[in-house]
């Protein structure tokens, strides 16, 4: 509990997408070819591909991107399909994606007539994470398309409006229940699952962490230690990834514990969560603690976190957190957008 969890990693993240918030694409020739590259079963799969929906996916042109150059489409007729349906035009051959996954893709977005959509390119500004969840908020034809592809994948797809936003459409970005959106993306890596930085030996006196995949991490405070009067910050594990700048959204693992009782007051482990926490560095969304010790911090970080009560949540009690409380935190820094 950084602060009250303003909105899951997946809203977030789908947000995040559709809003820009990007980074880098890489040259690469478009090479025409129809393939099923089927995913996994499950809701977001694809499903078989139809004769006619293809021959639609044939008449796209598409200019691949170049330097800082987003790709381009162009069409004769408005495009339109029966379902959602992909054409690779480079597969990759890295890891293969799956649901629970966090994509790191660039992606540019176009009405079926061709025509791009208002701040809805990645290219140039900077991929961003899109989780690959079973139930999205908006975009399921997007979760469908990436479900199963390999890093350094690229492809252009298209989408009837029911796996876009309905019948209702979205007018923020002016597309109307019965538009179908054209896609081309690249798939330029996935989120890990924990911090993958050097060891670094912990410092006597302070907390010891006991690091797990799959559920809370475990951290004993060392019994007679005096509580810190200001922030602590240490190295668990030192990453050479990026560094985490003010503005930037970070996507992190954490773990959270009182120091008078040890006990873990939140986890984005816990329970059914399991999925990263994002948050935007520097705005004052999270506890002071947080926004001091992500900045700076390099992807690939493990970092414990020490808050005395300024730095937390000071004289407020907070759910399980009484007023005045001394916070420990594990965080792994996953990635940033």
């Amino acid at each position: 509990m950084p602060r009250a969890r303003l909105t899951t990693a997946v809203a977030a993240a789908t947000a995040t997408l559709m809003l820009l918030s990007a980074c880098g694409s890489d040259d690469g020739d478009s090479s025409s070819g129809k393939t099923k590259d089927t995913p996994k079963s499950g809701p977001t799969t694809l499903a078989e591909p139809k004769q006619k929906d293809l021959d639609a996916l044939e008449s796209i042109k598409v200019t691949p991107p170049k330097g800082d150059t987003g790709p381009k489409v162009s069409v004769k007729d408005p495009v339109t399909v029966s379902q959602t349906t992909l054409d690779v035009l480079k597969k990759g051959s890295g890891e293969k994606l799956g649901i629970g996954d966090f994509a790191k893709v660039d992606v540019a977005m176009f009405k079926g007539n061709g025509k791009p959509l208002k701040r809805s390119s990645t290219y140039g500004e900077g991929a961003t994470y899109l989780p690959l969840t079973e139930q999205p908020q908006g975009l399921a034809g997007l979760i469908k398309v990436m479900n199963g592809r390999t890093i350094g994948t690229r492809g252009v797809a298209v989408l009837p409006p029911e796996d876009v936003f309905g019948p209702k459409g979205n007018k923020q970005f002016g597309i109307n229940g019965k538009d179908n959106l054209i896609v081309v993306f690249d798939v330029r890596g996935v989120l890990p699952k924990a911090a993958d930085g050097k060891d670094v030996a912990p410092k006597k006196g302070m907390p010891q962490v006991k690091w797990s995949a799959k559920k809370p991490a475990e951290i004993t405070i060392p019994k007679d230690a005096k509580k810190p009067k200001k922030l602590q910050v240490e190295h668990l594990k030192k990453g050479d990834g990026p560094t985490i700048e003010k503005g930037d959204m970070a996507y992190v693992h954490y773990t959270g514990v009182t120091w008078d009782d040890g006990k873990v007051f939140d986890s984005s482990k816990k329970g059914d969560r399991g999925s990263p926490f994002t948050f935007p560095v520097g705005q004052g969304s999270v506890i002071p603690a947080w926004d001091k010790a992500l900045q700076g911090a390099k992807v690939g970080d493990r970092l414990l976190v020490v808050a005395p009560p300024k730095e937390a949540y000071g004289d407020q009690a907070q759910g399980p957190i009484k007023a005045n409380s001394t916070l420990v935190f594990t965080v792994d820094v996953l990635g940033k957008a």
